[in-house]
């Protein structure tokens, strides 16, 4: 079985400590050539700024593909395209266009004069002929959506309105996968779906995660991380779920793995590792 292609999902850095942390990610991942690097958005749209002097310095810096993550929240019509114009004209051709989460928590409302949902500003997007455009996918339901079946449609207006791919949010079993695009194929979609992998550093953290977005926990998953916090060994079970998981993904077809790695390489490296990638270049040498 071929090692799969990947990529990588970072967070922009907030402050000196952040940037250190960044770039080391930067360096241990970019040598197993990823496609694509993306760079998320904080909720409500607080990392704006940030999110941008991240993506233009290591487009800049590492010539890697860059993804800027693109939301809905506290900006017009005017403004968002605007922020898109300059990602253009700083060579960025990648955007993951989001609706984003509400400032605060609770509801989505569109700003005054801004795009209603992420299909309005996908077709913006589109409409200017400058960017790749990939988006999100829920193969557990969405927490505002009634079932997959409104996931599946919506998803579907996405790629209708000018979307070339998708990533789902994170998923801990291939079979919720599986189902999940089984049943866009059946709804007419076509273009591609990225699982996206969230390699499991805290189970704390990862938990309170999951109960946020709506990702299913099975109970198997909760009982082997007892345990293993029991006996010290949740470094070592992490590695090995990840690497299942991606294992029973690639058996079923999947040849491309997005990875979200909280600016924490280690456990995806290792990952990477045991599904049969090498290090093809430093990063000093991918501009």
């Amino acid at each position: 079985m071929p090692a799969p292609t990947v990529s990588y999902e970072f967070f922009p850095p907030k402050d000196l400590a952040g940037s250190f942390r960044l770039w080391d990610t930067l360096n241990v991942l970019a040598p197993y050539a990823p496609e694509f690097v993306s760079v998320t958005y904080g909720a409500g749209g607080t990392t704006r700024q940030l999110t941008h002097e991240a993506v233009t310095t290591i487009r800049k810096s590492t010539g890697l593909k860059v993804a800027a993550h693109l939301t809905c929240v506290d900006a017009t019509k005017a403004e968002t395209l605007e922020i898109a114009q300059r990602y253009a004209d700083a060579g960025v051709t990648d955007i993951v266009a989001l609706r984003g989460d509400a400032p605060g928590g609770g509801l989505f409302q569109p700003t005054k004069d801004g795009f209603k949902s992420s299909v309005e500003l996908i077709s913006a997007l589109k409409n200017t002929g400058n960017f790749t455009l990939r988006v999100g996918a829920y193969p557990d339901p969405h927490p505002e959506a009634i079932n997959t079946a409104q996931d599946i449609d919506y998803l579907k207006a996405k790629f209708d309105a000018g979307a070339d791919a998708a990533i789902t949010q994170f998923f801990f079993e291939a079979d919720t996968f599986f189902r999940f695009r089984d049943a866009c194929v059946k709804a007419g979609i076509d273009k591609p779906i990225l699982p996206g992998i969230l390699p499991i550093e805290n189970w704390a953290g990862t938990r309170k995660f999951a109960a946020r977005c709506g990702a299913q926990i099975p109970t198997w998953l909760e009982e082997a991380y007892a345990a293993a916090i029991r006996d010290g060994r949740a470094d070592l079970l992490s590695t090995a779920i990840a690497t299942e998981l991606c294992t029973d993904l690639m058996e079923g077809g999947v040849d491309h793995l997005h990875f979200y790695t909280l600016n924490r390489p280690e456990l995806t490296r290792d990952v990477c590792v045991a599904l049969g990638l090498s290090p093809q270049v430093e990063l000093a040498q991918v501009a």
